[in-house]
């Protein structure tokens, strides 16, 4: 199956956990549109080395709400790098991170960044 919609993210920096690791953190908070309509709050870690275009993050976020109408919460786990400016990115739900009606949930979501820096989704999903 396949959802759409857009999202808006709040960003914001926490001390990191070793001042001298060159590690950024960031609490995220983001209010899903469309097919899914929910709510999601979660952490960040990333890192950007000296090379312009090269760094990597990592994040998980819990997602509270409905998937085309089913109710429930999943956990949604990001990989993603750049690599001198080419970018790769994977989004995935944890397994057996589903509860209620999303028990079972499995899946893949992309994240699209418009030239305006408005932000949207597309996940393939399956409910099992």
């Amino acid at each position: 199956m396949q959802a759409s919609g857009t999202f808006t993210v709040k960003l914001e920096p926490q001390s990191p956990a070793h001042a001298d690791s060159g590690l950024g953190r960031m609490s995220l908070d983001k209010q899903f549109s469309g097919d899914l309509e929910a709510h999601s709050l979660g952490e960040m870690l990333a890192y950007r080395s000296a090379v312009d275009g090269s760094a990597g993050y990592v994040a998980m976020e819990r997602v509270v709400g409905a998937l085309h109408g089913w109710r429930g919460a999943f956990v949604l786990q990001h990989s993603g790098t750049m690599d001198r400016g080419a970018s790769a990115l994977v989004v995935s739900v944890v397994p057996d991170s589903g509860t209620e009606e999303l028990a079972g949930l499995t899946g893949t979501l992309a994240i699209h960044i418009d030239a305006q820096g408005g932000h949207s989704y597309s996940f393939e999903y399956s409910l099992g």
